[in-house]
C-alpha cells in the first residue's frame, strides 16, 4: 500500500489523524495534513483505508501494491 497526500486539497478537518494517527498528523502552522508514512505497515490497512474515505476533501489516495516486499 502506498499513501499520498495532496495538500493543496485539504482542508484541516483532521479526520484522517483520528482514523490512522500512526500516518498522518496536522501541521502546526496552518493545520494541513502531514504524511508520516508513505508506506504504512499491513495491520494499518484498514485505518489508512478509513481515513480515506473519511477525508471530506478527497486529499487522499491509497493505491495498492502490485507486488510482494
Amino acid at each position: 500500500m502506498e499513501v499520498s497526500v495532496d495538500r493543496g486539497r485539504c482542508v484541516g478537518a483532521g479526520q484522517c489523524v483520528f482514523a490512522a494517527p500512526e500516518v498522518f498528523g496536522q501541521s502546526e502552522d496552518n493545520g494541513l495534513v502531514a504524511l508520516f508514512e508513505v508506506e504504512p505497515s499491513p495491520e494499518l490497512s484498514d485505518a489508512v483505508h478509513d481515513a480515506e474515505h473519511l477525508c471530506p476533501a478527497l486529499a487522499i489516495e491509497v493505491r495498492e501494491s502490485s507486488g510482494n516486499r
